[in-house]
């Protein structure tokens, strides 16, 4: 793998658009990664049901690796809970977890009533997918390790298309955080009422846009200029200019952090359109 440590995330973006592919195919020839590959794929095809899918530690821990819930693996007894969950009632377990991370396994999972039948463990392209998901998952986590601002632009670039309303940018810290950044919003926002935050995102943003390709990417050169800006690698540069974000606690509003985005994007060798 590439290191991208002590980059600023400019370079370290170009770096991984040029090499992601090649990485992607390196890391999972990694013996780590190898053997973990092919006890899924020998083994997973016999799970049929949660408990099947329990009784063997190593496939768990691959679909847990997969989906990105890897912090939550040790939490077995629950996680067999969420998969045996009816997610039709609005009570059950599995819509009552605000982490956007559970809904996306139980569903991709696709266990049937109480966690009993799979018919998607059977099919290959499926088995496929999960491998993929697995590689990209660890790929864009080691990213993040070396850079975070990267790893949140490489998270955008693969959610963004899913983004439907306000509420599925605040359920994620992730996206939170991006949109924040983009739009000048502080991170007190936060604390506000969710139905507020969501409010303001939506008067500041047209979520249509996320559907065009071309305005997802000039979103994320935003973020990059911007994250580079409030690093060491820019912040001495004459052409930023920061000026701080103030709470007014007085109304519970506040003022966001205005960055001339132009003279960033001109300093860092490329044009926002």
């Amino acid at each position: 793998m590439i290191s991208i440590s002590g980059m600023s995330t400019l370079v370290a973006l170009k770096l991984v658009d040029a090499t992601e592919d090649k990485e992607q195919a390196l890391l999972r020839e990694e013996p780590e990664h190898a053997r973990a590959i092919e006890h899924f794929l020998e083994n997973i095809s016999d799970v049929e049901s949660v408990d099947d899918l329990m009784g063997d530690y190593e496939l768990y821990s691959f679909v847990m690796k997969a989906y990105d819930l890897e912090d939550q693996i040790f939490g077995k007894a629950m996680m067999e809970k969420v998969l045996k969950s009816n997610i039709e009632e609005p009570d059950a377990l599995i819509n009552r977890l605000t982490d956007p991370r559970f809904k996306e396994l139980y569903s991709a999972m696709g266990f049937g009533t109480d966690g009993e039948g799979n018919i998607n463990t059977a099919l290959r392209s499926w088995r496929n997918r999960v491998v993929e998901k697995y590689i990209d998952t660890q790929y864009v986590n080691d990213k993040t390790d070396e850079n975070e601002a990267l790893g949140t632009v490489l998270e955008f670039r693969r959610k963004a298309g899913e983004i439907e309303t306000a509420f599925d940018i605040l359920k994620d810290p992730e996206m939170s955080e991006f949109f924040r950044t983009i739009l000048g919003l502080p991170t007190q926002m936060a604390s506000l009422d969710i139905d507020r935050q969501a409010e303001m995102l939506t008067d500041r943003f047209d979520l249509e846009t996320l559907k065009d390709p071309e305005e997802v990417e000039k979103l994320v050169r935003k973020y990059v200029a911007i994250s580079d800006a409030n690093s060491d690698f820019t912040s001495t540069n004459g052409a930023v200019q920061i000026l701080s974000g103030v709470a007014n606690s007085g109304s519970g509003s506040f003022l966001p952090v205005t960055i001339d985005i132009e003279a960033i994007a001109g300093f860092s060798g490329y044009k926002l359109r």
